[in-house]
């Protein structure tokens, strides 16, 4: 798909995917949300291409999701941590998680846990102005001058 066309140009969805990226991407972000921050890591633990990483790493920090900071100068290296934004992200990666555990055979899937209390997540969706629930729920994508309060 192409989010550069013209009929995407304020759709949210196109435009989070084309800051997202890909499946790579994404699973880049979640890995980094588990500790990992070098390149080493990434490419081992997602058994992805070099240049594949490469590319993904560096929309990554264009777009805000990860900074990229040096941790050796000689030879120079540096690692990718989260930011504000990539941060942000994650309860994305929850929810999609969630989602495909619903579905057929997700049962055998890993599961989300609470850090703290080790207690097994159930992420929902809502509307914070409403408190509604938002999944099954019918919504409209409408223009940004029509959006009531």
């Amino acid at each position: 798909m192409d989010f550069k066309e013209e009929s995407n140009d304020l759709c949210p969805v196109a435009s989070g995917l084309a800051h997202v990226g890909d499946a790579w991407s994404m699973l880049i972000l979640r890995d980094a949300s588990q500790g990992l921050s070098r390149f080493d890591q990434f490419r081992t633990n997602l058994n992805i291409a070099p240049n594949i990483l490469t590319r993904r790493l560096a929309a990554l920090v264009e777009h805000g999701l990860l900074e990229r900071r040096r941790y050796c100068e000689r030879p120079p290296r540096d690692e990718y941590v989260l930011t504000e934004a990539g941060r942000e992200f994650l309860p994305i990666l929850v929810l999609l998680g969630d989602w495909a555990r619903r579905r057929p055979a997700g049962d055998r899937l890993n599961r989300f846990v609470d850090a703290e209390t080790g207690q097994e997540i159930r992420p929902i969706l809502m509307d914070a102005n409403t408190g509604a629930d938002l999944v099954g729920r019918p919504l409209n994508l409408v223009a940004p001058d029509s959006v009531k309060g």
